[in-house]
């Protein structure tokens, strides 16, 4: 199966997901969005993954590409390709279906409480978690669940997982796909940002992030095998 990995920078690459793909022999295609190249048609896929950024989904203004990922994204849905999203990825595909994206209450940043909700623990993908887990988040966007859509996780700040009505298509905030220097990037590159000091925080992510990859290969390989249906 041809499976998509649309990233926005090469500090925000697939992670654990890509690394899934590969494991299950499965053929892992990448599209760079900002680099301004053009995927293949969405047809052309078995699976397309959207991953995170740290651009916002409504910042057109900065970044023009969003339009064109969005209507690819749309491309997505109409041919009913099993699609996920991770963070600024769940956004725009719930930007794509018809939801609306907004700056959140507050910020997440840091390792933090997610719950499923009663439709999560029922989901084929999203039960891969325990009821609750605690995930890395790195956002300060969020998203309404499109028209018709399913919550399937939450956190106390906002929605945390959602499934598409009648799509194999599910969006997840929290970064599931995370890998360890993929951490110690991000917090290079926006330190700015850090509600606790980064040591702190790194010392923390060595000690969580085991199990959070074993969390992300689970949902991984949950979504690989209902493309694969």
């Amino acid at each position: 199966m041809r499976v998509l990995s649309v990233n926005h920078g090469p500090s925000v690459p697939g992670g654990v997901f890509d690394e899934a793909v590969e494991a299950a022999g499965h053929l892992l295609e990448r599209w760079s969005v900002p680099d301004g190249a053009k995927p293949d048609p969405a047809e052309s896929y078995g699976a397309v993954m959207v991953f995170g950024g740290s651009m916002h989904p409504d910042q057109d203004d900065r970044f023009g590409w969003l339009a064109s990922e969005e209507e690819f994204l749309r491309d997505v849905l109409s041919a009913r390709i099993p699609v996920f999203g991770v963070c600024l990825g769940a956004q725009m595909l719930a930007r794509a279906a018809g939801g609306t994206v907004k700056p959140a209450h507050e910020p997440e940043i840091g390792w933090l409480d997610v719950s499923l909700t009663p439709a999560g623990t029922n989901d084929s993908v999203l039960r891969e978690l325990p009821p609750t887990a605690t995930v890395f988040q790195w956002h300060h966007y969020t998203f309404e669940i499109p028209p018709g859509g399913t919550e399937l996780a939450r956190s106390a700040a906002c929605t945390q997982a959602f499934r598409l009505a009648d799509q194999p298509a599910w969006g997840i905030q929290f970064h599931a796909e995370v890998t360890l220097p993929m951490v110690t990037a991000w917090t290079e590159e926006d330190a700015d940002e850090l509600p606790r000091p980064r040591a702190e925080l790194h010392a923390e992510s060595a000690r969580m992030i085991e199990g959070s990859n074993t969390h992300g290969r689970a949902l991984a390989d949950a979504f690989l095998r209902e493309a694969t249906r």
